[in-house]
């Protein structure tokens, strides 16, 4: 099938002054231009092609690749801006549109922005949107701890960076637990750590863990610590009055606890406090 928004495997059905042809199956004969017809462009001949509405609102092929397709998020850096809405450059000679209605953010020429690129169902357009959240999903995530899920890399912050996981639901890789350098625009995978039932945001790991942390302590040490970013100024030397009101529990549970994190090595034990290793 052959759709708008994606790159297709077409057929070349004729040539004409115009261009070539090719077999938009239910969408009718859609012209690829002379300026991308090669000499691999002939009848008969299957190529790939994008299809999209060109400024008159024609069926179009391009042999040219966007940098993402329908139903996609993406990073791409701004062109123009002006009282239509913005444009951002997707690797295409016709550029993106962000409606002026789609825009959270003042556009600025060569900054980039984070959008999700779908097909406009009235007018049969490609255009973004900047309002993310109207694109995830409100259901409850249905993860196990392990699983693995493709992740968009969205912003940074001092945590680490969020991510849309399989395109539906936030989620946060923490800086402490980074094994691998990412970048905001990147496609890649990660695995489910544990859903966050406050937000439902799903805290994501870019390895599986070797680590398995049963004592429930240990995981509330744990999981402070990371939300901290990985270092927390309490150790064993502290007072119990300081670990109980970080934690609410007394200094000799808290002591077993980052004892079993440190023989796992998890933690370090510093003068000025614990760190993730």
């Amino acid at each position: 099938m052959i759709e708008i928004g994606y790159i297709n495997k077409m057929e070349v059905l004729r040539m004409s002054p115009n261009g070539a042809y090719l077999n938009g199956e239910d969408l009718g004969e859609i012209l690829l231009p002379n300026k991308f017809v090669t000499q691999d462009v002939k009848p008969g001949a299957t190529i790939e092609a994008f299809v999209f509405l060109d400024s008159e609102d024609r069926l179009t092929a391009t042999i040219q690749h966007p940098y993402t397709e329908i139903n996609h998020f993406a990073y791409l850096e701004c062109v123009s801006a002006g009282s239509v809405g913005a444009f951002l450059y997707w690797g295409l000679d016709k550029d993106l549109l962000v409606p002026k209605s789609e825009q959270k953010d003042r556009f600025f020429v060569g900054k980039k922005y984070f959008v999700y690129v779908y097909l406009d169902e009235a007018s049969q357009r490609i255009v973004a949107s900047q309002r993310l959240n109207k694109f995830m999903s409100d259901r409850e995530p249905e993860y196990e701890p392990g699983d693995k899920c493709e992740i968009f890399v969205a912003q940074e912050n001092d945590l680490g960076f969020r991510v849309i996981v399989d395109g539906k639901y936030w989620g946060m890789i923490y800086k402490s637990e980074m094994f691998r350098p990412v970048h905001s625009g990147e496609y890649t995978y990660a695995y489910v750590k544990k859903i966050r039932e406050d937000d439902l945001r799903i805290d994501m790991m870019l390895e599986k863990s070797s680590v398995k942390l049963i004592d429930a302590t240990e995981q509330a040490v744990y999981d402070r610590l990371r939300d901290c970013g990985g270092f927390l100024a309490l150790s064993d030397k502290s007072s119990p009055d300081e670990i109980s009101r970080e934690f609410g529990i007394s200094k000799k549970v808290f002591k077993k606890a980052i004892g079993g994190l440190y023989k796992s090595r998890v933690i370090a034990i510093t003068d000025d406090g614990i760190r993730l290793t």
